[in-house]
Formats: structure tokens, sequence, C-alpha cells
């Protein structure tokens, strides 16, 4: 018997909570009945009118022809770092670029010192007064860790100007 009356209670205890869930849900849907969203409209898409590509028939910007006659135009001009630069002979050493070479040693022979660089696989021996580098770098001082070399670079103008770089020795893991 108190089994049947603990059911019972239990039963009418539910019973009274699913009106409450009635209310809830009449609630719910009057809410949605009344919210009115307040969305401008999209704008429709601009038209695209294609332009055609005109410039196909003009100097590259990028090309090496236009780069050595700008080169030429500034070593023509007296006081430009370039000139005593474009009129003089490459070195081997200049064909590669800075960061392809590595500094593996020095010596010194008849009070001159000397740099070691590993290139390619190959070892060169090179001295102050010496060009390397892509960017008309002459070297400037060697001590027995690190080259140091002046470049002449063009600046975000379009200047030519110098810079000093380094080459330090490198070690033996590498």
């Amino acid at each position: 018997m108190r089994r049947m009356l603990i059911c019972l209670g239990a039963a009418a205890g539910l019973a009274g909570c699913s009106s409450d869930i009635d209310e809830l849900r009449q609630w719910m849907d009057q809410q949605r009945k009344e919210a009115k969203p307040s969305v401008p409209p999209l704008l429709p898409p601009k038209k695209f009118l294609p332009q055609p590509y005109e410039a196909g028939t003009g100097v590259d910007p990028f090309s090496t022809q236009k780069l050595s006659v700008a080169i030429k135009q500034e070593a023509a001009q007296p006081s430009s770092l370039l000139t005593a630069e474009i009129n003089r002979r490459k070195e081997p050493l200049e064909a590669y670029p800075l960061d392809g070479m590595a500094m593996v040693g020095s010596l010194t022979r008849d009070k001159q010192r000397y740099a070691l660089l590993q290139v390619d696989g190959l070892l060169y021996q090179v001295k102050a007064g010496d060009h390397l580098g892509q960017n008309f770098g002459r070297i400037t001082k060697i001590s027995e860790t690190e080259i140091t070399l002046r470049e002449v670079v063009q600046d975000a103008a379009g200047e030519w100007i110098e810079r000093t770089s380094t080459l330090q020795l490198q070690e033996k893991g590498r």
C-alpha cells in the first residue's frame, strides 16, 4: 500500500510539471511570433567591368637589360660608388652569394693574414683587398674568427650605398 501511495504521489508530481512545460512552450511560441528581426537587406553586388591588360607591350621592370642600363647610367656619374666596380675585371668568388660561402680558417704568411673560404666544396685563399659576393664586396679586414667586407648595395630609394658585412668562422660540426 505504501508503495502505491508513493507511486501515486510521484505521478501527480510529474503531472504538475507537465503543465509548467506547456506554459513555457506557449510563451516561447508567442515570443517567436512577436520578435521582428531588424536585419538590413543586402545590397546587390557591384557590377564588375573587366579592363584589358595593356602593359604587355611595355618594358619588363625586372629585365636584366633594364638593370644593366641603370647600372651603366650610375657608373657614368663621376661621384658614383659603382664607377670603379663596373670598370674592373670580376674575380671568381664574385659569382657566389655570401650565404653560400663559409670561412673555415685563417693563416698568416709573411705578416699577411689570409682567410680560407669553402665555396661549393672547394677551398679558396683570400686576403684583404680581394673581392667576393654578388654585391661588389671587397675584403677590408681579416681576423682569426671573421672576414669584414664592404659591399655596395641599393637602398630603398634606389641610391647606391656602402654597407659592412661579415663572414664568421664556421664550427667544425657544420
